[in-house]
């Protein structure tokens, strides 16, 4: 198992090459099951949840081919739509292929998701809605049984409360269906966006893009043609570097980048002191005379994105005076705290919200990795703590950030990649 060794307090400059959005890719490499003729999707990231994914579509019947960046997927051999428990246990977004497998073939198989670190993310809100649009769902020894035989019926949706995944999959369930969908409380996320235009772009209408209601008139079961398309560019990944140059004071350029996306974390780190330029792909950031405290709410997008909030604790920990950070999507994504404090950050939590003291001068230790983006605030309070840190269970990183360590490193960091 690998681990990452960082050696701070870190200077960084340069610049760093922002990645396709990974939370992007993995609902529209879903939506291509929506096709029978080949497809060709651009600026994939190399990371571990891409290649998962991947391998699910390969015990589907698909072919392809991933290299470098690119990926060329042709679904019309497909001769399986069972999602298996080993596959999916390790990824919750497996789910996605729920609503397309249905709407295409009539019949799927997918495997309950179960636990997850940061806390429960229930699928009923997707399995509610595929019975409004007249399926069939039945749980079978730990798995979701749905049929359609006759296909799905466009239906009136309305979502008792805001999900990306259970947004993203009735989406393309609704491009297959018969009929008219109105989907009402819908995630306005770029990456659901993207998946509407990919979409629309193939033949489907949809009305109301970019909004909290679509109206969707499906094809019928008539498979779609994409043609080539690239991913949107990573927002946190992009945010986590913009966090990286503040903690440390550095100013970095981001390239391959959409600003207009970042908006509600650009605001925080004009309020934290930081100066940020930007243009059509490009950003750059100024560090701050000194860091101020803030205070942020995580919440659906254009809001804070609860996958910024542990960067943000990181960077908090440098702050001068009381930060508060209220979590208000997932009831367990406080598990770094615990990390950050071993590195001497004064946190206080109580119930859904963290208190923060600073500025702390951090030392480093030995930090376990949790989750994902708990992976990346353990890095960057790394990178500002004095002496080695060394990050464990880095393949939560692995999932989400391509080559992280190798970007920080073009950056002038002084870290490394061991094995333990």
């Amino acid at each position: 198992m690998d681990y990452l060794s960082i050696t701070g307090p870190s200077r960084l400059q340069g610049e760093v090459a922002i990645s396709g959005a990974k939370n992007a890719a993995l609902p529209l490499i879903a939506a291509t099951l929506l096709s029978d003729q080949p497809c060709t999707i651009e600026n994939i990231p190399q990371v571990a949840d891409i290649r998962t994914l991947l391998k699910l579509f390969e015990k589907l019947g698909s072919r392809f081919i991933f290299e470098e960046h690119t990926l060329t997927i042709d679904n019309e051999a497909i001769d399986n739509t069972i999602a298996t428990y080993d596959i999916v246990k390790t990824m919750r977004a497996s789910i996605l292929v729920l609503g397309p497998l249905l709407a295409r073939f009539g019949r799927c198989e997918v495997s309950l998701p179960g636990g997850c670190a940061i806390g429960q993310r229930p699928i009923d809100l997707h399995l509610k809605a595929l019975e409004q649009m007249g399926a069939l769902i039945e749980i079978k020894n730990g798995y979701v049984v749905a049929t359609a035989p006759e296909g799905l019926q466009g239906a009136q949706i309305i979502f008792d409360k805001v999900t990306v995944t259970g947004s993203e999959n009735i989406i393309m369930a609704a491009a297959l269906a018969r009929g008219k969908s109105t989907l009402i409380n819908v995630a306005k996320e770029p990456e659901v966006v993207q998946l509407c235009e990919l979409l629309s772009a193939a033949g489907v209408s949809i009305e109301g893009i970019g909004t909290g209601e679509l109206t969707i008139h499906g094809t019928d079961r008539q498979p779609l043609k994409f043609d080539p398309f690239a991913i949107i560019p990573d927002r946190i990944e992009a945010g986590t570097y913009l966090c990286a140059a503040a903690i440390t004071y550095s100013c970095i350029s981001l390239s391959g980048v959409r600003p207009d996306h970042l908006d509600a974390v650009t605001a925080k780190l004009h309020e934290a002191g930081c100066r940020i330029e930007s243009e059509a792909d490009r950003m750059v950031i100024y560090p701050a005379a000194r860091l101020k405290a803030f205070e942020i709410s995580t919440t659906e997008y254009p809001g804070f994105p609860t996958d910024m909030q542990a960067q943000f604790m990181a960077l908090a920990t440098q702050a001068e005076g009381v930060s508060i950070i209220e979590e208000r999507l997932f009831e367990n994504r406080f598990m770094h705290v615990s990390e950050l404090q071993r590195l001497g950050a004064s946190i206080h939590l109580k119930g859904n919200t963290a208190t923060l003291n600073g500025p702390i001068q951090l030392l480093g230790a030995d930090v376990m990795a949790t989750d994902l983006r708990a992976s990346s605030a353990l890095v960057l309070a790394g990178l500002a703590a004095s002496g080695v840190t060394n990050v464990h269970r880095i393949y939560h990183l692995d999932r989400g950030y391509e080559a992280l360590h190798e970007k920080l490193k073009k950056l002038g960091a002084k870290i490394e990649r061991l094995k333990e």
